[in-house]
């Protein structure tokens, strides 16, 4: 019985450069999408009053997709740490993100303990911490029943530690805050 996430029985995601979303992006939803600060915060401060909460779907370690291998450069069928939650404000999912991390430079003894609390609260308080490029796509995101109009992806490096974080921007967001459909 192999290990691979639910995620592969769905379509794979097609994920493109943000550029190359442009035409088809509001304007509203770039400034989402295509912001390189931390989202946590973002979320926290778009739906207060409410609370913001992480709710943790999963954890383990397992096989990441083909084309989360491909992102991250390493073999398929390697085994790396994968984490699957939804950022809430109050009780609603506005996000649901998908993070993977190859074993080899994993801070395992920080991330293991995440429970609750968001991957970008720790992320982003990393010294030397290098985010590549963000990608999208418009397919769901695979592991949660919630629908929404983007998905994005990017990959974070310090030193030899490498995390793949794949964030899926929900209806309920869009509905929330007002935005436009795409």
């Amino acid at each position: 019985m192999s290990d691979l996430p639910p995620a592969d029985t769905c379509a794979l995601a097609h994920w493109i450069p943000l550029a190359a979303s442009r035409p088809a992006m509001s304007p509203a939803w770039h400034r989402w999408v295509g912001s390189r600060d931390s989202l946590t915060l973002r979320l926290t401060e778009a739906g207060a009053p409410r609370p913001f909460r992480v709710r943790l779907l999963d954890q383990r370690l397992g096989t990441p997709r083909r084309d989360e291998a491909r992102a991250l450069g390493i073999a398929p069928g390697q085994r790396a740490w994968l984490r699957e939650v939804a950022l809430c404000l109050g009780e609603r999912p506005w996000v649901v993100a998908r993070s993977v991390a190859p074993l080899s430079g994993l801070p395992e003894h920080e991330l293991a303990h995440l429970g609750e609390r968001s991957l970008g609260s720790w992320l982003f308080r990393q010294p030397g911490l290098e985010r590549g490029e963000i990608e999208v796509t418009t397919a769901p995101a695979g592991f949660h029943a919630a629908t929404g109009p983007w998905g994005r992806r990017s990959v974070f490096r310090r030193g030899d530690f490498r995390v793949l974080v794949q964030e899926w921007f929900l209806d309920a967001m869009a509905d929330d805050l007002g935005l436009p459909s795409r």
